[in-house]
């Protein structure tokens, strides 16, 4: 049986041997979790013995972290836009810049009753912060992971959502009503496959492929998203995330589709472009 320090000076060794960034803070969290304990809780208790079966539970968590298994799935969850998120293998782990896409949703000016369709919505992260924020608007949650869309439900029902949001299992946005849509909403997988420098080695091994990934050089599903807003009615409004150098590519994309009116490029905190958002031509 050993303590809180003990255990902790260990798991912080192991996971700097493996090149695990901040590995005394994830030590911390780790085993935090296992005592449904703060960090600050964890650290004025750490003089405190723990018994041999949790001692064996956070070797087990500090090991499956240094191989690259992210603390979030370790954890079961991720905040994001001040709540709570449940999260598993199933769904891409929600990314503090994607917040900046809920804050361009909730600044337009959209009816009170507003529907945005979040599509791929993976977690539920962005519908289901639209909808925690705006309590009149009816957020359309779509995605074509049925594991996804039970993990999605689950939080709308931790956060008190699930009666005014709607879960579609689609291709993108196939059997919804575009007409309906005030906004068209969506963080989608623009990594390049051939590109492998893109993304982190522990986010290709553990994170969903079909929530990282699209081909043509990461654009084909932002490109068929853009297409798909022909659908949207006139004045209706278009949010996306892009990847890393891909602005340029994007805004020809949008450039070619006369239904898209360039409204905005907002860059994120690293000064990126990480967000474009469009309007349904009026008459084009």
């Amino acid at each position: 049986m050993g303590s809180v320090r003990e255990l902790l000076r260990k798991g912080r060794e192991e996971l700097r041997a493996s090149g695990i960034e901040s590995p005394g803070r994830e030590a911390a969290l780790l085993l935090s979790s296992l005592l449904g304990l703060s960090e600050p809780q964890l650290l004025s208790h750490d003089e405190e013995p723990v018994e041999d079966g949790l001692d064996r539970r956070f070797s087990d968590l500090v090991t499956r972290r240094s191989s690259g298994e992210p603390a979030a799935y370790l954890l079961g969850r991720r905040e994001f836009f001040g709540r709570e998120f449940v999260v598993d293998a199933r769904v891409l782990i929600p990314r503090p810049e994607t917040e900046l896409l809920v804050e361009i949703a909730l600044a337009l000016p959209l009816p009170e009753a507003a529907v945005a369709l979040d599509v791929g919505t993976g977690s539920g992260c962005i519908a289901l912060s639209l909808a925690a924020e705006r309590p009149n608007w009816r957020p359309v949650a779509s995605d074509i992971s049925l594991g996804a869309l039970a993990c999605a439900r689950a939080n709308a029902q931790r956060l008190n959502v699930s009666g005014r949001v709607r879960f579609v299992a689609a291709e993108l946005a196939s059997p919804i009503d575009l007409r309906a849509v005030d906004l068209l909403i969506s963080n989608p997988p623009y990594v390049d496959p051939e590109d492998p420098a893109l993304v982190a080695r522990d986010v290709r091994t553990f994170e969903p492929h079909l929530a990282l990934f699209a081909s043509e050089r990461g654009l084909a599903t932002i490109r068929r998203l853009f297409d798909m807003a022909a659908g949207l009615q006139p004045g209706s409004w278009l949010a996306c995330e892009i990847g890393f150098g891909q602005i340029d590519a994007v805004l020809a994309l949008a450039q070619a589709r006369r239904h898209l009116e360039l409204v905005e490029v907002r860059a994120d905190l690293a000064g990126i472009a990480r967000d474009v958002v469009f309007r349904r031509a009026f008459s084009k």
